[in-house]
């Protein structure tokens, strides 16, 4: 839980930082690409390549074109087509997507993650509701591929590292994670990249540095390794944390203008859900 939590606190700086200064003026499938080939470059002298199951390695290559790869793509291309309070309201359908995609995988059905899924959703819907615009269908079916991508590569992953308890660290296998998200934007930017879109200030590349190596290697890996050591329903519910955190770091650091009513009531609602998990969750398996 911990790690969740500090990961939602180094990405909802990240988002701002993407809205504020990438977002229309540098390439969405070069930022992606950018971003995957440094933290990969931070888990290659890591990796494990020796003794590492076939099965693992594919199906954490998997998850990294899954949750990262596809997900961001799919994410960037949103802001064409989206309104910024569209695009957060848009993403608080992810929890929904990991508490039936654990079912799904095991078999099984468990009301008490997917109802504290569906009032984490409802606060984060509360925070975010600011109406819609007339031409936002595509713009929402970009984000529910990206929302369903995220979620299918949380919960794959867990799965994986389930299915094989080695006795390594996590970050030994992690590398491939970003392999993976290679295949998918490596080929993105080379067919759909606009190269007269690239970079074109120091200001501009520091963010896709500390993105790169802080909000993507870094954080992707925390929050996998936080989400095998949580139960669905707190990995759903903690997918819309970043909601509030978001809106408070947008408001403390650039003023932009919130809802400071419907933030409090939203922010109550996500903590209410995970204290209806917990409690009855808990029941449940007793």
């Amino acid at each position: 839980m911990k790690l969740l939590v500090l990961v939602t606190i180094l990405w909802a700086f990240s988002f701002s930082l993407i809205g504020e200064f990438l977002a229309g003026r540098v390439d969405s499938d070069f930022a992606v690409l950018s971003r995957v080939l440094l933290a990969a470059l931070v888990f290659l002298p890591l990796t494990r390549w020796r003794g590492v199951p076939g099965g693992m390695k594919l199906g954490i290559m998997a998850t990294g074109m899954l949750q990262f790869g596809i997900t961001y793509l799919c994410l960037y291309r949103s802001f064409s087509y989206l309104t910024v309070p569209e695009v957060l309201l848009f993403t608080i359908f992810t929890p929904l997507y990991v508490t039936l995609l654990d079912d799904a995988l095991y078999r099984r059905f468990s009301p008490v993650a997917l109802l504290a899924a569906a009032i984490a959703t409802l606060g984060a819907g509360i925070i975010r509701y600011d109406g819609l615009s007339e031409d936002y269908i595509t713009g929402f079916l970009l984000l529910q591929v990206a929302n369903f991508t995220f979620a299918a590569g949380q919960v794959g992953y867990k799965h994986v590292m389930q299915r094989y308890p080695l006795e390594l660290p996590g970050y030994r296998t992690f590398g491939y994670f970003f392999f993976g998200a290679l295949v998918i934007a490596l080929p993105s930017f080379l067919v759909f990249g606009n190269p007269d879109k690239l970079p074109a200030t120091g200001l501009q590349w520091g963010i896709l540095a500390w993105l790169g190596l802080a909000a993507s290697g870094l954080g992707l890996y925390l929050w996998n390794r936080g989400g095998c050591q949580v139960d669905a329903g707190t990995l759903a519910i903690m997918n819309n944390a970043l909601v509030p955190a978001g809106l408070l770091v947008n408001l403390l650091i650039w003023n932009r203008d919130a809802d400071l009513g419907r933030l409090a009531l939203g922010g109550l609602v996500i903590a209410f859900s995970l204290w209806v998990n917990n409690r009855f969750r808990r029941q449940a398996l007793a």
